[in-house]
């Protein structure tokens, strides 16, 4: 039985890929170092900015030092505030799809972007009481495709008093569907023991074949037939 939903963010959520990426090319500029569009979304979606600054300087054969790491991360968090200040669109058919599931499950985010953005954000959306748990970078050593942030996330939805009521057993991994745009967020579900939805908004769909289900939108979902296979399951 489905009994409750861990969402990504960014690219699930809100159309904030494109800021993810121009901001980690601009960051490599810095540095004398190029990436394309297409090296970005086939190596560095889902990680977080430690993630990615260690990404860029292991894949250049250079090591990175903490202070220089920590420079870089901070620069991009303020460029990113400056971006989503006055908030990012939602992608299409993303509010009304939580809105419904929240109605009926409890939801979580689990995410590699910083916990006052995504609040941030959130509440430009009017959608920040839908999510009674976030698992954001401020929380995990290890972004994904580790499953870190899906196991604290998994954690946090289990002490919800929704879920305590009437002697109700604890939360299972089994019982939990993620939704994911990315890859490495589809890998670091599984790892989790958590069956994934892929939404194909930042990959094409073949990319997130291992997923459990793939659909191109929010509005492609078959909801109906996902409950009924977590109730047969």
């Amino acid at each position: 039985m489905l009994r409750a939903i861990i969402f990504d963010f960014d690219g699930v959520l809100v159309d904030s890929e494109p800021l993810i990426l121009r901001l980690t090319q601009e960051m490599a500029a810095h540095e004398g170092w190029k990436i394309s569009e297409e090296e970005y979304y086939r190596e560095y979606l889902a990680l977080d900015d430690r993630g990615i600054v260690e990404r860029l300087y292991h894949s250049h054969g250079r090591p990175v030092d903490d202070a220089r790491r920590d420079e870089l991360v901070n620069w991009k968090a303020r460029a990113y505030w400056d971006l989503i200040r006055d908030g990012l669109p939602p992608l299409p058919g993303a509010v009304e799809f939580v809105r419904r599931l929240a109605a009926e499950y409890p939801l979580a985010i689990a995410s590699g972007s910083l916990r006052v953005e995504i609040e941030h954000l959130l509440e430009k959306m009017g959608l920040r009481e839908a999510f009674p748990v976030l698992v954001t970078a401020d929380d995990v050593e290890r972004s994904k495709p580790e499953p870190e942030v899906f196991l604290k996330a998994l954690a946090g939805v289990r002490q919800l008093p929704s879920l305590q009521r009437d002697g109700a057993p604890p939360l299972r991994s089994a019982e939990c569907l993620v939704i994911e745009d990315a890859p490495a967020g589809v890998r670091a579900a599984h790892a989790a023991g958590i069956k994934c939805l892929a939404l194909a908004h930042s990959r094409p769909s073949d990319e997130l074949r291992h997923a459990d289900w793939v659909y191109g939108s929010f509005g492609d979902v078959d909801l109906d037939g996902i409950v009924r296979a977590f109730s047969h399951s």
